[in-house]
């Protein structure tokens, strides 16, 4: 090793789903919508003046702050706004995690927590989800410098009711506790409200998944106003201009066209269904997915070899080389179509 590259930080990087070009994949990997965003997105983006580029985005994305704030009946003051979920995530990690001790998080779960705890160095703990791939309440009451979890769970599917979230929630008020609800349009409980009843609370979300905009990259976050106005101090210590202009008016957009968002989330729903259906009748078993994604497994053949094989046919899902999960695989739902020739290629490797 060289002198200079004794100082360079050393982590292991979170691994996203595989984003392969070509024309002739069907890409059920990576938990984006099937669908195109709504025309009121489009046209909103599209309607831009090039002025608007030219200067420096809003740093506080007020228009689009006082839209979540108004469609989910939250004063401005508890919304923050964020380049994903994942910075939103990762700056929260930066922010509320400094305590000497551990914090909690489950052990199959979204695989970046472990991630940002390693790149800013906090102590953590993994607490094992149930033989049936549940959070148990209790395994949350004791010391800790925080908990993050998500809900519902990725890569399960599984939700957790809204009574055993608050236990979490409210056997820990000398710590922060985040609920991580990036598919919570697709299922489950929110616990939203609850951010008006402790005020050491943040949910985090992104419209990355049911609004169609992973492209452009918008995460959101409630909490208390202590909590907010930590996180614009954290924002405005490193980065001001985080999300550009297109991505505000979009995100704006997307907001104000709810009748596509309900549409859009009804027609996943429905085909999630009916996917698991046709799932189970061809051997596998699979969770009780509240997501855009199934997590299931066959009974005889390998999850890894039916991942490889459906590759082979361009059909991309996930597959987790890890303990407790690797014979799962995890199926994004895409349209009818594409998941019909799911079916059909699956049909094809079993036999």
């Amino acid at each position: 090793m060289k002198k200079f590259e004794e100082n360079i930080r050393k982590v292991t990087p979170y691994v996203p789903g595989e984003q392969p070009s070509g024309s002739d994949i069907i890409k059920l990997n990576t938990n984006e919508s099937p669908f195109a965003p709504s025309t009121m997105v489009q046209m909103a983006i599209a309607s831009m003046m090039p002025d608007a580029l030219r200067k420096y985005p809003d740093p506080d994305a007020s228009d689009l702050v006082r839209e979540i704030a108004s469609y989910y009946d939250v004063d401005e003051s508890k919304v923050f706004v964020g380049v994903g979920s994942d910075d939103i995530l990762g700056m929260s990690f930066l922010t509320f995690f400094n305590s000497d001790k551990p914090i909690l998080f489950p052990d199959i779960t979204y695989s970046f927590y472990d991630v940002w705890a390693d790149l800013y160095d906090i102590k953590y703990e993994t607490i094992p989800l149930t033989e049936t791939f549940e959070i148990n309440p209790d395994d949350y009451k004791k010391e800790n410098g925080g908990i993050v979890f998500a809900n519902p769970n990725a890569p399960t599917g599984i939700a957790l009711p809204k009574a055993q979230v608050e236990e979490i929630i409210s056997a820990n008020p000398d710590s922060v506790v985040i609920v991580d609800e990036a598919y919570i349009d697709f299922g489950g409980e929110t616990v939203l409200d609850l951010i008006d009843k402790y005020e050491n609370f943040l949910v985090v979300r992104t419209f990355s998944k049911s609004r169609a905009l992973a492209g452009m990259r918008v995460g959101y976050a409630f909490g208390s106003e202590t909590l907010i106005k930590a996180l614009k101090d954290v924002k405005f210590s490193y980065n001001s201009y985080t999300l550009n202009v297109a991505a505000i008016r979009g995100a704006k957009a997307a907001i104000k066209d709810d009748e596509y968002f309900v549409g859009l989330v009804d027609e996943i729903k429905k085909t999630r269904e009916e996917t698991k259906r046709k799932l189970k009748q061809m051997g596998f078993e699979c969770t009780n997915s509240q997501t855009n994604f199934l997590f299931a497994k066959h009974e005889t053949v390998p999850a890894k070899e039916i991942f490889e094989k459906l590759r082979e046919k361009s059909i991309y899902i996930r597959y987790f080389d890890k303990p407790r999960i690797d014979e799962y695989i995890r199926i994004t739902i895409g349209t009818k179509e594409q998941m019909n020739a799911l079916i059909m290629a699956l049909e094809d490797i079993l036999n």
